[in-house]
């Protein structure tokens, strides 16, 4: 049996997370000649600018060799002498979920195979910058299509030719017959479980990968005004020792610590990455600590925080074990450092102040109650009463479980997201209709769009002609879930601000969801150029 007709089959199992591919034990000695580790790359390439040899450099992903890639390969190959071919290290590859369909030594196998590509290299890095500074090549060739910098989605075109102009090489735009390994791949193999496919197939229907583009690039327009509850993730790695002798207490020996955006700070976070015109309405102490961290993540300009120092900062720390490649990060305990009391009348009126003056020139009003002070009454009714366009997600978490409930604290909701025990919760059942009780909810707020994440299992969407989705998971392979419901809410929020059809909407949210779920925490906010990036790939059919 082939290896094409093996791999059609069944996907290799497990991706190979290392990037320095050393050539293989089992490969002819031609090959293993040609394959070449990261690290050894620069010597290599000094060697033979001394020779006097002419490089060509030729960069990508290279998922799945078609005719577009050999012809390309051979105009490259005419320039020069030596073409290596670099390819980007599957970790770091930005398709969406699901990509690369073949690893990294797959991949840099059959491109050794090639008689015109003298060398090939697997880069851990995202991008191209390092490797075209590591080889300095004469010249530097990508697709035509990259010749219109407005086709690159990641924008790293103009990276790549300014590195290139930096060593003293040309760039030159290359390929008489074009190819798409993503629509082939898309088309002709399963890079996504059945039941992902087909919700693909039906958002492609309605959203062509340009108009797709098109919808999230339009966010940037959109004014948006975050109220709520400013939290502050602390992340504590340490190595777990065991139990001490005489108290049976876990005993670790300290790593690192890291402080991440949290809540309504996260989500301001995930905003501006599609749209300049976001201010953060909120809540917070004056420990000394304070100002130094929010300046790591919020400008003067989008700070409408309220500080008081009757109000504890939340932080919510969480000790963790050290991350171990290609699984789940593991979680030990938490200590959450939180006001005992709500803010009283006084300072619900200064929040009040610094909303009533602006929400009106808001497109979208996104509100992010997690139950520690900031959405108390005065603020709640206010904001319901004058937002233009009100969006809700009420968490429930183990400070507030059974009180911080969205159909009793809220009337109006043009748009909400929940979880299924916060809409458990709020049906006072355990075992329901998921898509009937949602519906009925959207009914009670007056909701245009709605949407339940269930995490591993599915989310649900319902719009205001009562159609319901069901959109499966995109990604199974998690980091950490902590965050992950907050990323969905901010991009399907734009999304159902710009009125955007259902079926979309939900799979820009579960795009974002996919990408959080790869992060720890919120250590990063959600890229709009991986967003756009996974989109198009994954509606390219």
């Amino acid at each position: 049996m082939s290896l094409l007709k093996t791999v059609q089959r069944k996907r290799p199992a497990h991706r190979t997370t290392g990037v320095s591919v050393r050539p293989a034990a089992s490969l002819a000695p031609r090959l293993q000649s040609k394959l070449v580790a990261f690290e050894d790359a620069a010597a290599l390439c000094s060697g033979l600018r001394k020779q006097g040899k002419v490089i060509v450099h030729c960069h990508g992903t290279f998922d799945l060799i078609h005719p577009g890639h050999i012809v390309h390969f051979e105009e490259a190959k005419a320039l020069g002498d030596i073409l290596i071919v670099t390819i980007t290290g599957e970790k770091f590859v930005n398709k969406g979920p699901g990509r690369p369909y073949f690893n990294d030594q797959l991949r840099s196998r059959w491109l050794a195979a090639l008689w015109c590509v003298d060398h090939v290299v697997v880069v851990p890095f995202p991008a191209a910058v390092e490797i075209i500074e590591c080889v300095q090549p004469n010249f530097y060739c990508k697709g035509r299509e990259y010749a219109d910098p407005k086709t690159d989605l990641t924008n790293n075109i103009g990276d790549d030719i300014l590195a290139v102009q930096r060593v003293g090489g040309e760039i030159r735009y290359l390929g008489s017959i074009l190819f798409s390994s993503t629509k082939l791949l898309n088309k002709h193999f399963d890079p996504y479980p059945p039941e992902v496919k087909r919700f693909l197939s039906v958002v492609a229907q309605e959203c062509q990968p340009a108009r797709f583009r098109q919808i999230v690039d339009g966010f940037s327009k959109l004014k948006v005004l975050v109220i709520g509850d400013i939290i502050f993730d602390k992340y504590s790695t340490v190595e777990v020792q065991g139990l001490t002798s005489k108290n049976r207490i876990l005993s670790g020996r300290f790593v690192t610590e890291e402080m991440q955006a949290g809540g309504a700070l996260a989500v301001y976070r995930h905003l501006r990455e599609f749209t300049p015109h976001v201010k953060l309405v909120g809540l917070a102490g004056t420990e000394p600590w304070l100002e130094s961290a929010l300046g790591g993540f919020i400008g003067p300009e989008g700070d409408e925080i309220v500080r008081s120092p009757e109000f504890t900062t939340v932080v919510k720390q969480r000790f963790v074990e050290p991350r171990v490649e290609g699984k789940e990060l593991g979680k030990l305990f938490s200590v959450n450092y939180l006001n005992k009391r709500m803010p009283g009348e006084a300072l619900q009126r200064a929040l009040v102040e610094r909303i009533a003056g602006q929400i009106a020139d808001y497109d979208l009003v996104l509100v992010m109650d997690f139950g520690h002070g900031v959405m108390e009454d005065l603020v709640r009714d206010f904001v319901q009463d004058k937002a233009p366009y009100l969006a809700v997600n009420c968490q429930t978490n183990s400070n507030n479980h059974g009180f911080n409930i969205i159909n009793r604290r809220y009337r109006r909701a043009d748009v909400f997201t929940l979880d299924q025990t916060e809409l458990n919760l709020a049906v006072g059942r355990r075992e329901i209709d998921f898509g009937q009780e949602l519906t009925a909810l959207a009914q009670h707020l007056g909701s245009s769009y709605a949407w339940l994440t269930r995490g591993a299992h599915e989310t649900l969407g319902r719009n205001c002609v009562k159609d319901i989705t069901a959109c499966p998971p995109l990604d199974h392979s998690v980091v950490d879930t902590v965050g992950a419901g907050d990323a969905f809410c901010a991009v399907a929020c734009l999304a159902a601000a710009s009125r955007v059809p259902l079926n979309v909407a939900t799979f820009m949210g579960q795009l974002a969801g996919a990408q959080a779920i790869k992060i720890v925490g919120n250590a990063e906010p959600i890229r709009k150029s991986r967003l756009l990036k996974g989109g198009v790939s994954m509606l390219s059919f």
